[in-house]
């Protein structure tokens, strides 16, 4: 048994002794009692009588005049304390309260007889009078008007409310004070010491409970730094040493977990990989936000099942997967969301004991990947046929020359060819090194303000023999300020391409029209002809690499198939964008845009 309760124990039969020993105290208790019943048996009776007095006044505001009449008269004719007092707990009238003074009173729901009464039909309590600053002996009654009084023998009423009778117990208190200072005289200096040493006792021992329960709640909310402070050798040192080391390891492993779910948001916020945590059940626990951006994942995902946040029954199948074996599992994936990702997973489950467990999914975007892999692919392809075709052709002319038996001016033919050839292998060649430079990178690009429409007036220049050898038409248009902040050698080479393709491709009385106009915050530049078109399915295809429409005649009019694509890595590279237009047999119009200095 413990020190503590040792002193408890031993206060409290201190202080049963001295209350046997009092047993003079008993007499006492006997009479107030006895005194308290008739008093209370008179209340009753009294109260009867004040009942039927108001039995037909409604309790309420309107009636609380007559109310008093009835709590004065009452009161002269009873020598007691007459009140009425509404169900909700406002006093009506009291015989001890004039009239006026009636509103000030508090409300009196609270008093321990009104509420005995409104809860059983009658209401006893011995209390000190806020009002009268006196102890009075309280009896009161809940009337109603739809069913008999509880607790007295009256008539149904129409008033409802509750009538309460209060005695002055200064004369039962003289009394037993009385006869009280008669028992106490022998016992008092023990009482006193006895309440005292109890006192103090049960505060000693409580105040350190009060003041543990302080603390554990503080550190159950948080505040880790809370100590207790006792010092002493007994049980509750051991405690304070107790819950002040279980306080420190607290605040050390949160802020140990806090540090390391702060690290892991790090490096989860920083990776260029998405990641995926799904528990047991396949409900999302976290996703990173590279995830959140690859998957399009932009709602509340805690919680939810798989396929209610990823669209996807290729990712939905790798991780039931993953979860039902122990090793990893790759997968390739296709995303469609706000556009179209490819995506090499890799799904593995948590290490457990148990069958199913929690799994972790990690995305590498790998689009740009296997678009390059595409380009490349294409691009070998397409550059391998674009070369054969020169090469088969200069390979052939040269073994015809080298057997000797041509005629000169077969030699001069053939000679001709190969000399066409190796041009346009050179112009093939030029152009994917031009592509290759703008692509990389390589190629600085020297931004100034350059007047588009000089630029526009050298290249129709340059081309005029051609349209005259074309028979066509060339029209210049320039309205309102034809300034851009653009590159003037890709600027020249752009408009080259466009205007070289638009006789190119447009039959003899054929029109070239351009048209340069500011649009905005950027200058637009049009190049239409009246040419033979180009097909709508070909329109998505026209700026990729060695794409022609009509191959064998551009190989004839000498295109690489490249001129479209360097035109559109230029425009992109100043900023711009190009667009075309096209219908069959009626012409086409490229329109493209760069920035305009700034005001």
């Amino acid at each position: 048994m413990s020190r503590m309760q040792l002193k408890i124990m031993g206060a409290l039969a201190l202080l049963v002794a001295l209350v046997v020993g009092a047993t003079g105290v008993l007499a006492e208790r006997g009479l107030r009692e006895r005194a308290l019943d008739s008093i209370q048996t008179s209340l009753e009776r009294q109260t009867r009588l004040v009942v039927q007095l108001v039995e037909t006044t409604p309790f309420d505001e309107a009636n609380s005049l007559a109310l008093q009449a009835i709590a004065d008269r009452s009161a002269a004719s009873s020598g007691a304390r007459v009140s009425f007092i509404a169900p909700a707990g406002r006093v009506l009238a009291d015989s001890e309260v004039p009239e006026s003074g009636i509103a000030a009173l508090s409300n009196h729901a609270d008093r321990p007889e009104i509420i005995a009464a409104v809860a059983r039909g009658v209401g006893i309590s011995i209390r000190h009078s806020d009002t009268l600053q006196r102890k009075l002996f309280y009896y009161a009654v809940h009337v109603r008007g739809d069913e008999s009084n509880r607790g007295i023998a009256a008539d149904v009423t129409k008033a409802k409310g509750i009538v309460r009778l209060a005695l002055n117990l200064d004369q039962i208190d003289a009394a037993s004070a009385q006869l009280r200072r008669e028992l106490i005289i022998a016992g008092l200096l023990g009482l006193l010491g006895a309440l005292g040493l109890s006192a103090v006792l049960s505060a000693f021992s409580l105040r350190p409970i009060r003041e543990l329960r302080e603390v554990v709640s503080d550190v159950a909310s948080g505040q880790l730094d809370r100590r207790l402070r006792w010092d002493t050798r007994d049980e509750r040192g051991d405690i304070a040493a107790s819950i002040n080391h279980m306080s420190r390891q607290m605040r050390n492993t949160m802020e140990d977990a806090l540090r390391g779910k702060a690290q892991l948001e790090a490096v989860l916020a920083s990776m260029v990989e998405g990641v995926l945590v799904i528990d047991r059940d396949r409900k999302l626990i976290l996703i990173n936000p590279r995830g959140r951006e690859m998957l399009s994942v932009w709602t509340e995902y805690e919680g939810r099942a798989v396929p209610e946040v990823i669209r996807s029954a290729e990712v939905d199948a790798a991780i039931q997967d993953a979860a039902s074996r122990n090793e990893v599992v790759v997968r390739e994936v296709e995303i469609y969301a706000e556009k179209t990702r490819m995506l090499l997973m890799h799904a593995s489950r948590f290490p457990d004991t148990e069958p199913r467990s929690g799994t972790v999914v990690v995305f590498h975007d790998v689009t740009e990947l296997r678009r390059v892999d595409d380009v490349r692919r294409d691009f070998i392809a397409n550059a391998s046929h674009e070369l054969r075709t020169p090469l088969t052709s200069i390979g052939g002319f040269a073994d015809t020359l080298a057997q000797g038996d041509s005629s000169p001016e077969d030699q001069a033919k053939y000679l001709d060819v190969i000399v066409r050839n190796v041009k346009r292998m050179s112009d093939i060649v030029d152009d994917l090194l031009i592509l290759s430079r703008i692509e990389s990178g390589s190629s600085q690009l020297e931004l100034g303000e350059v007047d588009a429409a000089r630029i526009a007036e050298t290249v129709i220049l340059d081309f005029e023999p051609r349209f005259d050898e074309a028979e066509l038409t060339v029209k210049l248009e320039v309205k309102g300020k034809a300034t851009c902040v653009a590159d003037l050698g890709a600027l020249e080479q752009i408009l080259m391409n466009l205007v070289g393709n638009a006789a190119r491709y447009s039959n003899p009385g054929s029109r070239v029209d351009i048209t340069i106009e500011p649009k905005g915050a950027m200058l637009e530049v049009v190049v239409a002809d009246t040419g033979i078109g180009i097909p709508e399915d070909d329109l998505e295809r026209i700026f990729e690499r060695f794409y022609r429409v009509d191959a064998a005649r551009s190989r004839v009019l000498g295109s690489t198939g490249l001129g479209l694509s360097i035109v559109k890595h230029l425009v992109n590279a100043q900023g711009g964008k190009i667009q075309v237009t096209s219908r069959l047999n009626v012409g086409s119009a490229f329109a493209f845009t760069l920035p305009m200095p700034r005001q």
